[in-house]
């Protein structure tokens, strides 16, 4: 006859009473680390990428998609989802701070999240390929540029530098991506 596993009623009571780490901090590292290099300015000068709440998204989908695909490529398929979780969180936040009311916010989250599966969507082959055409395809179908920016310029533009961050992200140990130290 099984055993039962007495400490699982005491995870339950630790996590409904707020006693238990959150599981999402060992992750936050490599948000923060997604969203400054989603503000690295070269982004918005060299790629004329839109310096606009919509643009600014945009290179937050692109940036967070590149590297949930190199989480995907290992054994972190927790983490990736944490990290999407760290995403809704911070959306959330977002849309609070703009005004949005309570009984919009979900859905307009909900909505985010579909745009982020669709851009991960689109981004994932053409990393996991390494194609840059692929690449520089999905991202002018899903970034916004400056007005009166080379759009073809812009996407290869950026495509490189996804492409680049990609190929930096391969080097580095699981935990050293996690941690997110600065090193990449």
């Amino acid at each position: 006859m099984p055993t039962k596993d007495k400490s699982r009623p005491l995870a339950f009571l630790a996590k409904v009473f707020g006693t238990a780490p959150d599981p999402r901090e060992r992750i936050r590292p490599l948000w923060h680390r997604v969203i400054e290099l989603a503000r690295e300015k070269s982004f918005y000068t060299d790629c004329r990428v839109a310096d606009t709440v919509g643009g600014r998204f945009d290179l937050i989908t692109a940036v967070l998609s590149t590297v949930i695909v190199r989480i995907e490529a290992s054994e972190m398929r927790a983490e990736s989802a944490l990290l999407a979780e760290l995403f809704v969180e911070d959306m959330d936040g977002q849309l609070r701070e703009f005004g949005v009311n309570d009984v919009v916010v979900g859905k307009k989250v909900g909505k985010l999240m579909s745009l982020l599966g669709g851009r991960l969507g689109a981004y994932r082959g053409a990393l996991n390929e390494k194609d840059r055409d692929k690449l520089v395809a999905a991202v002018s179908r899903n970034v916004q540029f400056a007005e009166g920016a080379d759009d073809q310029a812009s996407a290869e533009c950026v495509a490189d530098k996804l492409l680049a961050l990609s190929d930096r992200l391969s080097r580095f140990s699981d935990e050293d991506m996690i941690k997110a130290s600065g090193i990449w």
